[in-house]
């Protein structure tokens, strides 16, 4: 059984470095979308400077967990990336990522980022389909170094 990523992913030696990574990724990801998404994007960054960050920090531990059973399948019989491999099971990993945020969302008592994740949820599964190869890529990267 290959190294279970909560080992790698949550290891608060690479915490720095992982977070900046992540935040890169979004931004690559919301640089690629058009004028709502940037304009939701921007709207929330203006709710506080950290609260990017902050949400990388509350959701990655339960990104990492919902990925968790597509890393365990892609180690058994690697072949590509684990970016190719989350493409070629992109509805379950796409809907296992968008139950976390889901499931936050419920929790927050912030009306912008409400506003605005309701705003987006209709495309969200398709804009996460879009970034699985750069997360996959990015989850290859912590996991294996």
């Amino acid at each position: 059984m290959a190294v279970p990523l909560r080992e790698s992913l949550l290891d608060e030696a690479k915490g720095p470095a992982l977070l900046a990574d992540v935040r890169g990724l979004i931004d690559s990801e919301v640089s690629d979308k058009g004028l709502t998404v940037k304009a939701v994007y921007g709207t929330v960054k203006k709710v506080g400077p950290s609260v990017i960050d902050d949400a990388i920090i509350k959701l990655w531990p339960g990104f990492v967990e919902s990925l968790e059973p597509f890393w365990q399948q892609y180690q058994a019989a690697p072949t590509g990336t684990f970016g190719d491999y989350l493409v070629a099971n992109s509805d379950a990993a796409s809907d296992a990522l968008l139950g976390v945020t889901d499931a936050r969302i419920e929790e927050t008592t912030k009306s912008a980022i409400k506003k605005g994740y309701s705003s987006l949820r209709p495309s969200a599964k398709k804009n996460v389909t879009a970034a699985l190869p750069r997360l996959g890529d990015l989850i290859q990267k912590h996991a294996t170094a």
